[in-house]
């Protein structure tokens, strides 16, 4: 069973980066096709790759890029999942395959495997117990509380003490707690975020926020910034730690100037960053994409 020499782009919608990325993808002599993480599925016993992928028939896509899994219940991001698990068992190219977003995707497994690297980040309490939240507030009373699964700065909460955990109902029975990080300069609210592709982090930006959250889409300003500075280091480790291809990596600079990595976010979004970044972001996702397909069939075509 050869895989078809076309690369699947799975995303939700022909958003700003799509496009680019399939335009890019395609310069470089693969083909790709465009399909929604919703349309796929298992059929075991029923075609030859034991998958329901539409466009590809008894043969597996070249290579997968994962623009984005897409929301919706437990049992259907769970089914999307299984198909990228099962593509990578076919031994298709996955970038990000499923572990490196489940690992991304679950903030509690992100932070346990930062600090297992022994990269610099925030201590992190993540419980189903309220009274231990309480008692973590308690102990240090200005924390953040974020939701386990979530990105673009939704749903973060600077808790002031424990009278201020909400209802477990409201976090759907999770508390992922950090200490609150304040800026080196009161008032000046700003982070980091580096592009890290293939073991290199190819853009970064400052961004600076009106309030604490810094994020773009919660009207956060981009600088660009370096790439080749202690935090831009610290990102590609941090990539490695979670076994992603690439990453939009978070960092934030303490008071006592030490950087710490907060995130890492396996399906990130690169618009705002591609405003002020030197380099075509999806040229270089597309470089690196390319490269592992062709590798994995020039092994494929060595003889056993």
């Amino acid at each position: 069973m050869s895989p078809d020499r076309t690369a699947l782009i799975l995303t939700d919608r022909s958003d700003w980066h799509t496009p680019r990325l399939k335009r890019a993808i395609e310069a470089r002599g693969l083909p790709c096709r465009c399909v929604s993480p919703r349309d796929c599925g298992v059929a075991a016993g029923l075609t030859a790759t034991g998958l329901s992928i539409p466009g590809f028939g008894d043969a597996p896509p070249a290579g997968v890029f994962v623009r984005v899994v897409g929301q919706g219940s437990f049992e259907q991001v769970t089914l999307r999942l299984t198909v990228l698990h099962a593509l990578s068992a076919l031994g298709v190219p996955v970038c990000n395959d499923a572990r490196a977003i489940e690992r991304c995707v679950d903030k509690s497994m992100t932070s346990f495997l930062l600090a297992r690297a022994g990269l610099p980040t925030p201590p992190t309490l993540a419980t189903q117990s309220a009274d231990q939240a309480r008692r973590s507030l308690a102990a240090t009373p200005d924390q953040v509380l974020k939701p386990l699964f979530g990105a673009q700065g939704r749903g973060l909460r600077r808790l002031d003490g424990p009278d201020a955990l909400p209802d477990a109902d409201a976090t759907a029975g999770v508390y992922y707690l950090q200490p609150f990080i304040p800026p080196r300069t009161a008032g000046e609210w700003r982070d980091r975020r580096v592009f890290v592709v293939g073991d290199r982090a190819v853009a970064a930006m400052t961004r600076h926020g009106r309030t604490w959250i810094t994020n773009v889409h919660q009207g956060g300003v981009c600088e660009a910034a370096p790439t080749d500075d202690e935090p831009a280091a610290l990102a590609v480790r941090a990539a490695r730690a979670v076994g992603a291809a690439y990453a939009g990596v978070d960092l934030i600079q303490s008071a006592d100037g030490r950087w710490l990595v907060l995130e890492v976010n396996s399906m990130p979004a690169w618009q705002g960053l591609q405003r002020v970044a030197p380099v075509d972001i999806a040229d270089a996702l597309a470089e690196d994409f390319v490269e592992r397909v062709n590798r994995h069939a020039d092994l494929a075509a060595l003889p056993a």
